[in-house]
């Protein structure tokens, strides 16, 4: 029996030996190389390039008071639709005590004038009317009278525009009224009741008192880099992607093709403009991020391959074309010109016909899958 159970032991091991044996044997055998195959085809290729930007309206104006103050009363707000003359916002004068001081001066000495012309012409007249002067001296007379009572009205009416921003002879075209100035959408008022607002001078910009742009001429600003912008001529073809609005798509035309680039994280770019064809009922923002895209060169029913079928080597670019079938199957290298390529497809100029089949990538299998 110990006999039997020995020889059983033995033939385990041995099969084991062998089996294992076999097993690293077949392991170390080479795999057959499998590779992808392509067939030319006719198709069309376009390079494209996506450009980041925003969308902004062309116009867009920034409305500023015309005498300094404090914000007395707000008529709009942002979104509201104006046409150019509206009233956005009223001025409360703050007058300053130097200009006040200096017309108030010429309040009196202009009235001082006005009296001393009124007793000279009284004297004038009673001459004359005894012939005791002459009608040219008279008419000197009159006319000092009529000279010294416009200047007392231009006196008083400088102190109101100086102490309240208007006067009674200027009512209608009034500083305190801050109007404006061209017809569009109310993007922006950065001021609110109380604060004060200075005008624009030789050191100071001046408050902004609302920001009004025309929404309905909107345009797409971007840079492109400089490996890229020589291929760009002004009306070219753009789409319009909005990051907010997916699932809408506009129309665009390059306008703007800056002449100096600006340096970017490194890189030379330029600033480009294109005109956005707005849809019907596309409401769109001010600000929007948008990426435009622009075909840069495009090739129509043209033979055309998958790129990782090339083999590139120096200036010169090569195939392998499949000659055979089965265990007799070769791979001819072949010399082919190609031309435009859009990153996944490239054309082929000359060296294929539609015809040929062409070698690819070699086939990667999971072993571990098999295992």
């Amino acid at each position: 029996m110990k006999k039997y159970s020995k020889l059983i032991i033995a033939a385990i091991i041995a099969l084991i030996f062998i089996g294992t044996f076999v097993f690293l044997w077949q392991k170390s055998q080479p795999k057959e190389v499998v590779y992808n195959e392509f067939t030319p085809k006719l198709d069309s290729i376009q390079k494209t390039t996506i450009i980041t930007g925003k969308i902004e309206p062309r116009n867009e104006v920034n409305v500023k008071p015309q005498i300094s103050g404090i914000i007395s009363e707000l008529y709009k707000q942002p979104g509201d639709y104006v046409n150019a003359g509206d009233v956005i916002a009223k001025v409360k004068v703050i007058p300053d005590m130097g200009q006040l001081s200096s017309a108030e001066m010429r309040v009196r000495l202009a009235d001082i004038n006005l009296k001393q012309a009124q007793t000279d012409f009284q004297r004038v007249e009673n001459l004359f009317g005894q012939q005791l002067v002459s009608a040219d001296e008279y008419d000197k007379s009159k006319m000092a009278l009529q000279q010294a009572k416009h200047e007392k009205l231009a006196a008083e009416d400088a102190l109101q525009v100086v102490r309240d921003g208007v006067s009674k002879s200027n009512a209608k075209a009034s500083s305190t009224l801050i109007r404006s100035t061209i017809s569009g959408v109310i993007l922006d008022i950065p001021v609110k009741v109380g604060n004060s607002v200075i005008l624009a001078n030789t050191f100071n910009d001046g408050t902004t008192i609302a920001t009004v742009a025309n929404m309905n001429d909107l345009i797409f600003r971007g840079n492109i880099d400089e490996t890229e912008v020589g291929q760009l001529v002004n009306s070219m073809p753009m789409k319009i992607t909005i990051g907010a609005l997916q699932d809408l798509m506009f129309d665009a035309a390059l306008e703007y093709i800056s002449p100096k680039a600006v340096e970017s994280n490194g890189a030379n770019q330029f600033e480009i403009k294109a005109a956005v064809k707005l849809s019907e009922g596309g409401k769109i923002r001010s600000g929007y991020s948008a990426n435009a895209e622009i075909v840069l060169q495009k090739a129509d029913n043209v033979l055309t391959i998958p790129e990782s079928a090339i083999e590139f080597s120096g200036d010169s670019t090569f195939v392998y074309i499949v000659k055979g079938e089965g265990k007799e199957k070769t791979y001819e290298r072949t010399a082919v010109t190609t031309g435009l390529s859009d990153g996944v497809n490239i054309e082929i100029k000359k060296g294929l016909t539609a015809k040929d089949k062409v070698r690819g990538p070699e086939i990667i299998t999971d072993d571990s899958k098999d295992e």
